[in-house]
Formats: C-alpha cells, structure tokens, sequence
C-alpha cells in the first residue's frame, strides 16, 4: 500500500487520538523500509528485528508529542530508527563478521559458490569502511530506507544538497573500491545488491 504525505499526516492524527487501526496502518507503510534501515547497519537479523521494533514501540510511546515542524512523520521516525542505531552501537561495540551473512549464502551454494560469496562480502565491507560515518548513513537511508533525499536530509539533520554530495562521494568510492565501471548499466544498483546480501 502506498500512501502520500498527506494520507500518512491523516493517520498519525488518527492514530494521536486514539486510533490502533491507523497506527497499524503507519506500521505496515514504514516496516520493511526501517528494517532494512537497521539491518543495513547493525548487521546481526535478531538484532535487526528488535530494534525495529523498539523504534515502533517508542513512536507510539512518542506520538502523542509529534508535531510536523517541517519535518514530515516518515523522517521524524527514521530519526527515531538511527537513534536506536546508534544507543546500539555503543552498548555492543561490536560489528557483525561477515559469517552470519554467509549461514544465509552458503545454504544451498557450492564451495566455489561460498569462497566467491565470501569474497564479494570482504570487498563489500573494505569497501564500505572507506566511508565516512556521514557516507555510510546517508547510503543506508537512500538505498536502503528507500529514502528520498529530503528525507534523509531531515533524518541526518542536513540540507538536502548535501546529502546528496554525500551520496555522491560514497558511491563513488564504492565504485572504485569494488572496481565498477561506472559507464556500465547500472552501477549503483550492483553496489545497492551487493550490500543488500552483506546484510541478509
């Protein structure tokens, strides 16, 4: 189900005065897209999970003091989402090895299949700690989050020309580090993929 600004605005005060039918309906707009928000970052599923559903369960904690002040709801909860993220990140201290991805790609694949898999996520991940932290972000709310620009701009707390310079860089050091031609079809979306299984 799709929904524009305007329908998303109706069901938040819907769901301000009372209403769990519209808060459902704000759940199943903006799940998956946060899910893969912070599975993009935090790495680990179970961990992925979770904190999804923290970020729900403190929107609906925090709902009845939103106001749009500009910032449309998708950003504010998003907002919530890298906050999460972050709280995470420093309770743990620990990054995901890349073997929790490979139980998912190594499955039903053949040995030739997982050392190829295994290195495609080794490039991946040298290539994404080329990035700056700001790098990082403003790719996993793009491609990831699904994102607009402005909305990742309300996220990050920036302008929305310079999340899209971000973008810019990062993908272009993800381009070089990966060895993508960027004249070939569809570079960013073979670096978008690449991630996606790193994260599975």
């Amino acid at each position: 189900m799709t929904l524009d600004d305007a329908a998303i605005d109706r069901l938040v005060a819907e769901a301000q005065a009372g209403d769990a039918w519209a808060f459902g309906l704000i759940f199943d707009h903006y799940h998956l897209a946060v899910y893969r928000y912070v599975a993009s970052r935090v790495h680990h599923p179970a961990d992925a999970e979770d904190l999804t559903q923290l970020v729900f369960v403190k929107a609906l904690e925090a709902l009845p003091r939103y106001e749009r002040r500009g910032i449309p709801f998708g950003g504010w909860l998003f907002r919530l989402a890298r906050n999460a993220v972050i709280d995470h990140v420093r309770t743990r201290r620990d990054h995901a090895s890349l073997d929790s991805a490979m139980g998912h790609a190594g499955q039903d694949a053949g040995p030739d299949d997982v050392t190829v898999t295994r290195q495609e996520l080794d490039d991946v991940a040298d290539a994404l700690d080329a990035l700056t932290d700001e790098q990082r972000e403003t790719i996993a709310l793009r491609f990831f989050a699904g994102l607009s620009a402005r909305e990742a701009a309300a996220v990050m707390g920036k302008q929305e020309g310079t999340i899209r310079g971000l973008q810019f860089r990062a993908l272009a050091t993800l381009r070089r580090r990966l060895g993508i031609d960027p004249s070939a079809s569809g570079p960013d979306e073979q670096i978008v993929a690449r991630q996606h299984r790193r994260s599975r």
